[in-house]
């Protein structure tokens, strides 16, 4: 058995294939009908097909689980962030923890947790 994909919740796909794209170059692998694919296995879902779906209420900003990323230049990832993004809710601003590595985190549009670090 295998990690296939991971899958988020967003309000509006076109808005989020291009956040994904703008920020992590992630590009569409497949699509149909309220459901996206894109590369590095980040699947999209329509929030009203996985509401129907499951009859519960999604609820942003759980802080459930994160999309974690890792970048080498995260000072330009960063800046590239706050040029495209300016309103994009951080979690915490860039920061280094005490072991070296520098990480951010931030909300995507949909309030899904995003943390870049660079590599270990």
């Amino acid at each position: 058995m295998r990690l296939r994909n991971i899958l988020v919740i967003v309000k509006d796909i076109e808005r989020s294939i291009r956040f994904y794209h703008d920020l992590f170059g992630l590009d569409i692998v497949l699509g149909n009908d309220g459901n996206i694919i894109l590369t590095e296995g980040l699947v999209l879902q329509d929030e009203k097909i996985w509401k129907d779906f499951l009859g519960k209420t999604i609820i942003p900003e759980s802080n459930s689980c994160e999309l974690y990323f890792e970048e080498q230049n995260i000072e330009r990832f960063v800046e590239k962030l706050e040029r495209l993004y300016p309103d994009i809710q951080y979690v915490n601003r860039l920061m280094t923890h005490s072991w070296g590595q520098k990480v951010v985190r931030f909300y995507d549009l949909d309030g899904n947790l995003i943390e870049v670090g660079t590599p270990m």
